[in-house]
């Protein structure tokens, strides 16, 4: 019959709702079984319950497979507020947060031949939120550990192995940032006499920035600290066609939560004309992280597919399609290859 799989969906707030319904109705045209279990977090969980990670919501991630996620928003006003993400990242220790970037067939970019991995150490840094106002300055701590270093480092260099990539390039900044970065880049230099058969170089922040934006094609998988990953990968995600078609995994040792890179677009909310395919490459993610590999193969396919003839795109895309619609060609083709 087949294993059924439990889902924690967190369809967040603004056009989270409406892409996590359409991430779910391709889900469901794959043939596999889920179970999808529909959970609140971020303004609208505050709003409802005062609380932006109900222990109701933390609970049925906990008890799930996986958690697909849509975009949440922080609550504004008074007070100090961090994002739900940030929050979950750090209370279920997803340390590695997976950024692929790479073309679509019929969408706009700046550069073509772009392959690309942003591996972003996820629980440290500048986003551990050790910060104090003193008198009329404010100090944050940036903290980078030898074990925060060590294992992304290593997960950096397994996806590598495992996808059969070349190189591994760590991202720093050690020439200013000498302790904390330099820590980190002898780390990843230590790690990769590991790996003796994927080449290892190293570059700092600018200069990657700038590589990114001239010459991508030369980058294959940058393992870099929490800020740096969060700039360059949307920097990356700007020469392949936009935010919209940006996934993201955030992988732990015992959990893991799926997520378009994206915010929740507030202005669009309710009008059902959102770009669902972020949401959906990030779903792909998850089936391979289950172990469905072919099933997330099938479903990348499907959207490429749908990408490329260009019919049922959505108007960022430079369509007139809605985000139903959308899943509907999706679901479609999967039907047409089942």
């Amino acid at each position: 019959m087949g294993r059924t799989y439990k889902i924690a969906v967190i369809t967040g707030d603004g056009i989270g709702p409406e892409i996590s319904e359409a991430a779910m109705y391709a889900l469901n045209a794959l043939g596999l079984k889920f179970e999808f279990t529909k959970v609140a977090a971020g303004l609208n969980a505050w709003e409802k319950y005062g609380n932006q990670l109900p222990e109701e919501t933390i609970d049925a991630i906990k008890s799930s497979d996986a958690c697909l996620k849509g975009p949440t928003q922080t609550p504004p006003g008074p007070g100090s507020f961090r994002s739900a993400t940030v929050t979950l990242r750090q209370l279920l220790d997803l340390y590695a947060n997976v950024r692929p970037f790479r073309n679509h067939p019929n969408v706009p970019s700046v550069h073509k031949n772009v392959d690309l991995v942003v591996v972003r150490e996820n629980t440290e840094g500048l986003y551990s939120g050790i910060e104090y106002p003193i008198g009329d300055s404010a100090i944050t701590i940036r903290k980078i550990t030898r074990t925060g270093s060590e294992r992304i480092a290593k997960f950096a260099f397994e996806l590598a192995r495992r996808e059969k990539r070349k190189r591994v390039t760590a991202v720093h900044k050690a020439n200013v940032l000498k302790e904390t970065c330099g820590l980190f880049r002898s780390v990843c230099a230590e790690v990769a006499k590991g790996y003796p058969e994927i080449l290892f170089d190293e570059m700092h922040v600018d200069a990657a920035a700038m590589r990114i934006a001239m010459r991508p094609q030369d980058i294959d998988v940058i393992v870099t600290t929490n800020l740096f990953g969060d700039v360059l990968s949307d920097e990356a995600a700007g020469i392949v066609g936009g935010l919209g078609l940006a996934p993201s995994a955030n992988i732990g040792d015992r959990y893991a939560f799926f997520e378009a890179i994206h915010g929740t677009a507030p202005r669009h909310a309710g009008k059902w004309d959102a770009n669902p395919a972020a949401l959906m490459l990030s779903s792909c993610m998850m089936l391979r992280y289950l172990g469905e590999v072919e099933a997330g193969d099938r479903l990348e396919s499907a959207i490429d597919a749908v990408l490329a003839e260009g019919k049922t795109v959505t108007r960022d895309l430079g369509g007139s399609a809605g985000t139903m619609d959308f899943a509907k060609a999706v679901a479609e083709k999967l039907s047409a290859t089942a």
